[in-house]
């Protein structure tokens, strides 16, 4: 029994062993620079079963909910979308078919920017990175022969979400569905747009002004709908640490939940409804901490800063999708295997709903064959791999609990950092002051240049990249939207402002202006600007003529 001793002498032992040993020339730490142990134990971790706690009850470091994966596994949420609504769709059929549980639009950059594809600035951009939509029309062939009452969809979209949230209700409408059948997500987060995306229309205060009123009609009118899901994935694929990616995610939703309160609501009221999107990224232990340590703090916040008293306020339910910025374009069949890391960890995390990146994805849009693969990776995580047979297998190891110790500090200290920066001591003024000095920008580039240093030298070691290195790659057979689809989408526009009632139209975007003018909520105008099938450019122009646009303050 001796030799299985793990007392001071036994450690003392094993340091003597570990010490002639030796160590490879590494840096032992975390993707993000977490310094790491050669080991963990109880001669070097403390462990409290309390903040530890059960899964489905607070503080929620094991999970959301008290049977997690037991019940059911995670919602497979395959983001999809490309070229225009009608190639959309039937990939949405497509995977739907495969077993594909939840849909999700990607949607093309002028979409993403409020413009129409006929604009000249979306020249050879029109359903390149996503799908186009510029009209009910057009939202109504994306969900053609897709019940918008009975599935769940999550649309990406930030700067215009509130237009595009207005035309997919009225796409459900006209299907014969209620608001209160409509479930789903919004991402509607552009504190992450000005903090890392940079994809904005108008200033700070009223996108603010739109998500406010968003929150508030989907808690009165739409109830089993997410209008917030605070998104990390966008900031780490700019370069950021685990913990920043974390800390400033939850700053965003710490705002929002301000935002809520500022219009007169409880926490309890609207809180619940918010959703998060986060990035696994290639470190499995770092992201695992990274989800846990999430779960709690948020949590803790909103019971002890906010008041939350509904339990469903103080969980952190997420959406994960693997790392973008992980895929290289050498060797992609190496891609397969990274995103099957990445997703494992999300699982083991905790997520509620995951996204695998398909091994193309670094050059194009995914193929077909690309994207069925990236779908069956998480099938046969789900179904042959037993992880879903026991909750959070990780919880109680003493490098994970270690772990998501140190990144509740590390958050706990940034969130610290960005409510001094402002004048008031709530979070938004310290996200405000941050992200008009830039300070944000400067925190994600440094992180970033620290990362390619390792890179470059070869202290951080990518197979194919700068190890393991072919010189023979073969070309892959990427899918290639062809620039028909924009003059198809132009002239789709042009035929919706042919046909359209040209007088319910003008009356639409003069209410519309003349709402932007007051503090009415401006959802029910939207909507009807849909319905007179104003285009998501034509919108947006509205509404900058009222609030103007917004030019960030560079930081070098």
């Amino acid at each position: 029994m001796t030799d299985q001793a793990t007392g001071d002498d036994a450690v003392r032992d094993w340091q003597e062993r570990y010490a002639a040993a030796g160590e490879r020339d590494a840096d032992f730490e975390t993707l993000s620079g977490i310094p790491l142990e050669p080991l963990y134990g109880p001669h070097n971790t403390t462990i409290d079963p309390d903040r530890i706690g059960l899964p489905g009850r607070y503080p929620y470091t094991r999970g959301v909910y008290a049977s997690m994966y037991r019940t059911r596994p995670w919602t497979i949420r395959q983001f999809a979308g490309f070229a225009d609504p009608d190639e959309t769709n039937q990939r949405f059929h497509d995977l739907v078919d495969a077993g594909q549980h939840g849909l999700s639009v990607a949607f093309d950059m002028p979409t993403l920017m409020g413009l129409d594809s006929d604009d000249e600035r979306s020249l050879g951009e029109v359903g390149h990175c996503g799908v186009a939509i510029d009209s009910l029309a057009d939202m109504e062939r994306l969900f053609d022969g897709l019940p918008l009452g009975e599935i769940t969809t999550s649309m990406t979209i930030n700067a215009p979400a509130v237009t595009l949230f207005a035309m997919y209700a009225v796409a459900a409408e006209r299907q014969g569905f209620s608001l209160d059948q409509l479930g789903g997500t919004l991402q509607t987060d552009i504190f992450k747009e000005y903090i890392a995306q940079k994809e904005w229309l108008f200033p700070p205060g009223p996108h603010l002004r739109l998500i406010g009123d968003l929150i508030e009609f989907c808690t009165r009118e739409v109830p089993r709908y997410h209008p917030v899901s605070i998104s990390g994935y966008h900031i780490r694929e700019a370069g950021s640490t685990a913990a920043q990616e974390l800390a400033f995610t939850l700053a965003d939703g710490f705002a929002y939940v301000e935002l809520g309160m500022d219009r007169g609501m409880h926490p309890d009221e609207f809180v619940p409804r918010f959703s998060f999107f986060f990035d696994a990224h290639i470190d499995f232990f770092e992201e695992i901490a990274k989800f846990r340590a999430g779960r709690r703090i948020w949590a803790r916040w909103l019971r002890e800063r906010f008041g939350a008293t509904a339990e469903r306020a103080l969980l952190m339910r997420f959406h994960t999708q693997t790392a973008g910025v992980s895929l290289t374009g050498q060797q992609p069949d190496n891609n397969i295997v990274r995103t099957a890391i990445e997703a494992l960890a999300g699982v083991l995390g905790g997520t509620q709903s995951l996204h695998t990146n398909a091994l193309d994805e670094v050059l194009a849009l995914p193929s077909d064959h690309a994207a069925k693969v990236a779908l069956r990776t998480q099938q046969v995580i789900a179904e042959e791999t037993g992880v879903t047979n026991v909750i959070d297998p990780l919880g109680g190891s003493w490098f994970v609990e270690s772990l998501t110790d140190e990144m509740e500090d590390q958050v706990e200290e940034i969130l610290a950092t960005i409510i001094d920066m402002g004048d008031d001591g709530t979070v938004t003024s310290g996200l405000l002051a941050g992200i008009e000095d830039g300070w944000f920008m400067a925190e994600i580039a440094e992180a970033a240049f620290v990362f390619q240093n390792k890179l470059d030298k070869g202290r951080y070691r990518q197979v194919g990249v700068n190890v393991n290195v072919d010189d023979d790659d073969e070309e892959l057979d990427i899918l290639r939207i062809s620039n028909d689809v924009g003059t198809r989408q132009a002239a789709r526009v042009a035929e919706v402002r042919a046909n359209r009632d040209a007088d319910r139209h003008v009356r639409a975007i003069d209410e519309l202006v003349a709402a932007a003018g007051t503090d009415t909520n401006m959802l029910p105008t939207i909507m009807e600007a849909a319905r007179a099938d104003a285009t998501v450019g034509e919108i947006t122009t509205a509404l900058q003529g009222v609030w103007g646009t917004y030019t960030e303050t560079p930081r070098l």
